[in-house]
């Protein structure tokens, strides 16, 4: 997974969301929310093609991420061990919720 292009796998999270009613602009919120980048370091970021472990070592990963719970690829988040590769599941958490229509407050865990 470290090796892996940001950019080779955001193209399917457009898709994803879109498909479903959501946004490109509702994306970038989550992704935003996620890692602190606004829309012109998201877009350098992937212009460059950086690898998902360089993508989350220049994130600030948001204070709230560890309430990121429950299962995704058969796994339940909070268990897995490996730091980026649970910062990857964060990431495919929030962009299967968006997907699945829930409430931009709740995915981006606000009282």
């Amino acid at each position: 997974m470290a090796k892996l292009t940001f950019a080779s796998v955001y193209p399917m999270y457009v898709a994803k969301v879109e498909k479903k009613g959501r946004t490109k602009d509702e994306l970038h919120q989550v992704i935003t929310w996620l890692t602190g980048f606004d829309d012109k370091k998201l877009q350098d970021l992937i212009e460059r093609k950086v690898t998902f472990e360089a993508f989350f070592q220049q994130a600030s990963l948001n204070a709230n991420a560890g309430l990121i719970t429950g299962l995704i690829c058969g796994y339940r988040i909070e268990d897995i061990e490996n730091p980026l590769t649970q910062q990857v599941r964060y990431l495919d958490k929030l962009v299967d919720e968006l997907a699945k229509g829930r409430k931009m407050d709740k995915i981006l865990r606000e009282s």
